[in-house]
């Protein structure tokens, strides 16, 4: 499991009101990290077993059949969204099978939430599955997501029973604001700005001595900022900042390497699979653009990256791919742009 895959969902799903426990918050994005850029359905993805018990942190002597538990109960999780005047109820996953003898489970997203995972134009937001995987808590996951949908605005002011809503805090306790403040808010801002690529600030606003809504403030963790994916989308960038748009320029160095038509996301698939490394994106497409008949460029670069495809001695091909005259960079002056590390 590569912790610099990137995780992507609509804005939409991301506020929508859902509860699962941190184990099943895991599979889920770990899942969803899973999901290529040029994917138009879901596909099974296999896991082995022993990934899974390490990700999900069982240390139990049953542990091999603690898994299973957990996906079953995972499966029965409906949520709800808001389509207009409609409400679609929906669930995570279509099927978990489990490969006996093989120590291998197999899971897959249910169809109904393609609208909200797959060929994303506008209104989503993305960011490295490493931000969450590391969370102790529940709703620090939820919380990073909820915020970091909203960083482009710099800020977010949320109704306190609507956050609770949001993010599953249903126990009797939360009715108490001041466990709700100790054990959600204050633990996630800890957490996210010890392990995450962006840290808050909050404000309690009152009705009169009653807490009622919280405005939170939110900031780029600059000692994490290596890890930062712009979380943005065509309709919202009139109102972005200037740290954002760079984030964008980022994507387009990406986007001008690749001398092809795509998009955002799939430019940051191409970061990410290739660790920042510049170098190794040119190379990598220098070697695609020879080959004949590439019916997918996107993908066919990230599997270049990841299996270190090398041009055999003294098989140079020139296509259609490679036939302009390339722009020339500074590639470590690039790469430290790409990373955040120029406004350091």
């Amino acid at each position: 499991m590569e912790k610099d895959y990137i995780v992507t969902k609509s804005n939409k799903l991301i506020a929508c009101n859902y509860d699962l426990s941190l184990q099943e918050q895991k599979i889920i994005l770990t899942l969803a990290s899973m999901v290529q850029p040029q994917d138009t359905e879901f596909k099974e993805y296999e896991f082995k077993i022993k990934d899974f018990i390490e990700l999900l942190g069982i240390e139990s002597k049953t542990k091999y059949t603690e898994v299973p538990k957990i996906t079953k109960e995972l499966m029965k999780k409906v949520f709800e969204i808001r389509e207009g005047k409609d409400i679609i109820q929906l669930s995570w996953l279509s099927s978990a099978r489990y490969r006996t003898g093989e120590g291998i489970v197999v899971l897959k997203f249910d169809s109904n939430l393609k609208p909200y995972m797959l060929e994303l134009k506008e209104l989503y937001t993305s960011y490295k599955l490493d931000n969450v995987l590391s969370l102790k808590s529940k709703y620090s996951i939820r919380l990073y997501e909820i915020l970091k949908s909203n960083s482009f605005k710099k800020q977010v002011t949320i109704e306190l029973e609507e956050l609770k809503n949001m993010i599953g805090a249903k126990e009797k306790a939360y009715k108490l604001y001041s466990n709700v403040k100790n054990k959600v808010i204050i633990k996630a801002q800890k957490e996210l700005e010890a392990k995450t690529d962006i840290s808050f600030t909050y404000d309690e606003i009152k009705t009169g001595r009653k807490v009622t809504s919280i405005k939170f403030c939110i900031f780029s963790n600059k000692d994490t900022c290596k890890n930062e994916i712009a979380a943005t989308s065509s309709a919202d960038r009139e109102d972005i900042g200037e740290e954002q748009q760079q984030n964008i320029k980022d994507i387009n160095f990406v986007k001008e390497i690749i001398q092809e038509t795509i998009t955002d996301l799939e430019a940051l698939k191409i970061y990410s699979a290739a660790h920042g490394d510049i170098e190794k994106i040119k190379e990598k497409y220098n070697i695609v653009a020879q080959l004949n008949n590439v019916k997918n460029v996107v993908g066919t670069v990230i599997t270049a990256i990841k299996q270190g495809w090398s041009i055999p001695k003294g098989k140079t091909k020139v296509s259609v791919f490679n036939d302009y005259e390339q722009r020339q960079y500074d590639f470590v002056e690039l790469e430290k742009k790409l990373l955040g590390w120029d406004n350091n």
